[in-house]
């Protein structure tokens, strides 16, 4: 999902600028996962970071087509905080933030976020999402402009 052209867009990369806790799914009774949905007319390639039993792990790439949604992480949110990244794969912009995780090229589940050159992988700027302990989230990419962030260099433990 990584090329050239998503690393030179990232200057003009745009953030989601709203996040949404999922409420009721259509059949009005709750649904307790990680969403992402994605509002814009491009297709776009997903990764998620979170912390395990077994240390920090990112993992990826969901392929989230124009106005659709896909669930990153089924079930009830064993985390408070979950990282998001996505690249847009057609206009070569993303959706960032200032925590520094490891991606790889192709689908990938990484454990541990230091060393990403040295194991093979590539960095990447997760936003970070405090899901308040909530049992579900919803995170919507859009065209709006970003949100400014507080710069950081890695998830607190």
């Amino acid at each position: 999902m990584r090329s050239a052209a998503f690393r030179w867009g990232a200057s003009a990369a745009i953030w989601a600028a709203a996040t949404f806790m999922a409420s009721l799914a259509m059949t009005g009774q709750a649904r307790a996962d990680f969403r992402v949905c994605n509002a814009t007319q491009n297709l776009v390639g997903v990764a998620i970071g979170y912390r395990a039993a077994s240390g920090w792990i990112t993992e990826g790439w969901w392929h989230i087509e124009a106005s659709s949604c896909k669930t990153l992480v089924e079930g009830d949110l064993s985390s408070r905080y979950y990282y998001l990244y996505a690249e847009d794969a057609e206009r070569g912009g993303r959706w960032d933030g200032p925590i520094t995780m490891c991606v790889a090229d192709k689908e990938f589940k990484i454990v541990g976020i230091n060393d990403c050159f040295a194991r093979g992988f590539q960095r990447a700027g997760f936003q970070e999402y405090d899901t308040g302990e909530q049992a579900n989230w919803m995170v919507q990419l859009t065209d709006e402009p970003a949100i400014p962030t507080t710069p950081g260099t890695a998830p607190s433990n």
